[in-house]
C-alpha cells in the first residue's frame, strides 16, 4: 500500500502564489473593466405598450422635457421614451418623463439609437467609440455587448436588420446580437492585410438596407466622391464584398456636401449639391451603381436636413419641406412646404411638425388634412424629429426631448 502523499512547505508556497495572482488579476479586471464605471437601476417590471389605435388628439401640450443631447432622432420602443446624455442612457414614462430605468458609465456617451426592441449605446475609451451595450428597451437589462475599434466621433443608423456604426475613417455593420457582420475602411489591427478595397479614404456618409450598403467616400486619387455599394454581411466579415464602386461623373459629385439618403434592396439615393450651371439633385443608382434617375430640387438641403423610414415609406426634411419618397425605388411621390422636421404615425396618419403645431397630412398626396395647436417653449428654429408613444408625442430639437400630449385619461 502506498503511504499518503504530504504536502511540503514548497508546495503550501506555490499554492499560496498562485492564489495571490488569481487575486491579483481578477482585481486588475474588475478595476480596469466597463462594470466598474458602470451604474444601472433597472426597472422592476416590464412597461406595457400602449395601446394600438385611438384617435389623434386636438389638443396637445407640452408635459415634460429632458436633456437628449446623444441621440439623433427621438427615440421610443414600445411604452419607453429613451434619452441619452452625457454618460447616462434613461428610460422614461413618455407621458411624466419620469425615470423607469437608467443605465450609467464614468465614460463619455457617443451616440444611442433603438432596434430589436433593444437601445444601442456606445460609449468613448482610448480606442475612440467603441464600448458598444444592448440595453432591453423595456426594463434597462444588458442584453450584450462589444468592443472594437472606432472613430472618436460616430453616428448609428438602424436599417431594420443591421445597425450601421459609421466614422470618418471606418465603418461597421452589426448583427441584433452584436457580432460584427462587417468591417470597412481603417483597420487599426489586420488579421489578414490587404483585405480592404482601398485605404487613405475619408468616409463621408452611408446608409444600408438589409441587403446593401452604400458608402459615399473621397479617396485620395479620386477627384470627386466614390459611391460604394457593399454586402451588409459577407462571408468574412473583415474583407468586405464590393457589387460596385466608381467615382461619381454626375454634376455634383465633387462638391462638399453630397450624401447618402437612403437605401433600399433595389435603388440607392443620394444627395448632390448644385453646381455654377446645376441645380442640387436628387440622384438615384442601381444596386450596380448605374444612375438611373436624376430629380431636380427646388433648394439645397440645409445643415438641418433629416431623413425618416417609416413603415409606409421613406421622408426627406429638406430643412424647409418634406419630400415623400417610394419605399422601393427611392423615387419622388410628392413634397409638402413649410414643415420643421421629420414625421410619425400616429392612428394611421402621418403627422408633421409645423410652425404653430402638428399637421395631419394625408400620405398619399402630402395635402394637409388637419392641424393640431401646440406652443413651444424654448424653440428657435431647430429641426424637430418627431416620434409616437400610444397618443403622445416625443419632439426632440436643440438637444432636448419634448413629451408632447392631451389631457391624462380619467383613471
Amino acid at each position: 500500500m502506498l503511504a499518503p502523499e504530504r504536502r511540503t512547505r514548497a508546495d503550501i508556497l506555490t499554492a499560496v502564489a498562485i492564489a495571490a495572482v488569481v487575486a491579483i488579476a481578477t482585481g486588475v479586471v474588475v478595476l480596469t473593466s466597463g462594470v466598474r464605471g458602470t451604474h444601472a437601476q433597472s426597472a422592476t417590471v416590464d412597461v406595457p405598450a400602449p395601446a394600438a389605435g385611438g384617435p389623434v388628439p386636438a389638443q396637445v401640450g407640452e408635459l415634460w422635457h429632458q436633456p437628449d443631447g446623444a441621440a439623433m432622432r427621438s427615440l421610443v420602443v414600445g411604452g419607453v421614451a429613451v434619452t441619452a446624455d452625457g454618460d447616462t442612457v434613461t428610460g422614461r414614462n413618455p407621458r411624466t418623463g419620469e425615470q423607469v430605468w437608467k443605465y450609467e458609465r464614468d465614460i463619455p456617451l457617443c451616440k444611442a439609437e433603438v432596434q430589436f426592441g433593444t437601445v444601442i449605446a456606445t460609449y468613448k475609451d482610448d480606442r475612440g467609440c467603441s464600448q458598444t451595450t444592448l440595453l432591453n428597451a423595456q426594463n434597462g437589462t444588458r442584453v450584450a455587448a462589444r468592443s472594437s475599434y472606432m472613430d472618436d466621433k460616430i453616428t448609428l443608423w438602424p436599417d431594420g436588420t443591421y445597425v450601421l456604426a459609421l466614422g470618418d475613417n471606418r465603418l461597421e455593420m452589426w448583427r441584433s446580437d452584436m457580432v460584427r457582420t462587417l468591417e470597412y475602411g481603417y483597420v487599426d489591427a489586420p488579421v489578414n492585410p490587404n483585405t480592404q478595397p482601398r485605404s487613405g479614404c475619408r468616409l463621408l456618409s452611408a446608409e444600408s438596407a438589409p441587403s446593401r450598403v452604400a458608402v459615399l467616400e473621397r479617396c485620395p486619387k479620386d477627384t470627386a466622391d466614390r459611391l460604394t455599394i457593399l454586402n451588409p454581411a459577407p462571408k468574412d466579415g473583415t474583407a468586405p464584398e464590393e457589387y460596385s464602386s466608381h467615382v461619381l461623373t454626375e454634376p455634383g459629385g465633387a462638391v462638399d456636401g453630397a450624401r447618402v439618403l437612403a437605401v433600399s434592396d433595389t435603388r440607392i439615393a443620394l444627395y448632390l449639391p448644385g453646381t455654377p450651371g446645376t441645380p442640387p439633385a436628387l440622384t438615384l443608382y442601381d444596386v450596380s451603381g448605374n444612375l438611373v434617375a436624376t430629380h431636380q430640387l427646388s433648394a439645397p438641403l440645409t445643415d438641418g436636413a433629416m431623413v425618416a423610414k417609416l413603415s409606409t415609406g421613406v421622408f426627406v426634411f429638406t430643412g424647409e419641406n418634406l419630400v415623400a419618397l417610394n419605399p422601393s425605388t427611392l423615387d419622388p411621390l410628392w413634397g409638402a412646404q413649410h414643415v420643421l422636421g421629420t414625421p410619425a404615425l400616429m392612428a394611421g396618419q402621418l403627422i408633421v411638425p409645423v410652425a404653430d403645431g402638428l399637421a395631419t397630412l394625408d400620405q398619399n398626396t402630402g395635402a394637409q388634412i388637419g392641424r393640431i395647436p401646440l406652443q413651444r417653449s424654448d424653440y428657435h428654429n431647430e429641426p424637430i424629429s418627431l416620434a409616437v408613444s400610444g397618443q403622445l408625442f416625443l419632439e426632440r430639437r436643440g438637444g432636448q426631448v419634448y413629451g408632447v400630449g392631451g389631457p391624462a385619461p380619467a383613471p
